[in-house]
């Protein structure tokens, strides 16, 4: 098993590899089968946009799904667009918080270079 920071890398490695074959201006669509075949050629451990209940005390109140889930470890949020907004650091720690996992990155492929953040999940006062 990878560590955590080789882990990274390497998704980080693979959405690089992505960008440069692809570059900004296509749909979120096509950078997340892109991800998918470069991870598969990575031999890098993932689901694609799996599903959770979200419960509100015991009550079901929906479903969330994320668009990577990186070797039980690492959620992957993939965009497309004009620019990152908190909104979209929000959504991937609500993932975190979902999975109880503690690191996650967001990757946006609409900008030139290509935009990587780590988000970590909010810890419990």
């Amino acid at each position: 098993m990878l560590s955590d920071y080789l882990l990274t890398q390497n998704i980080i490695g693979s959405a690089i590899e992505v960008h440069k074959a692809l570059g900004p201006g296509f749909l979120e669509s096509i950078y997340d089968h892109a991800l998918r075949f470069e991870f598969q050629k990575r031999n890098i451990p993932f689901q694609f946009q799996e599903e959770k209940e979200v419960h509100y005390e015991i009550e079901k109140v929906g479903m969330h799904r994320f668009d990577f889930l990186i070797d039980d470890r690492v959620i992957v949020e993939v965009k497309a667009i004009k620019s990152l907004e908190d909104i979209h650091f929000s959504q991937v720690r609500s993932y975190l918080k979902a999975w109880n996992l503690d690191a996650g990155l967001l990757i946006n492929f609409a900008t030139t270079p290509l935009t990587v953040r780590r988000v970590y999940r909010e810890k419990k006062t």
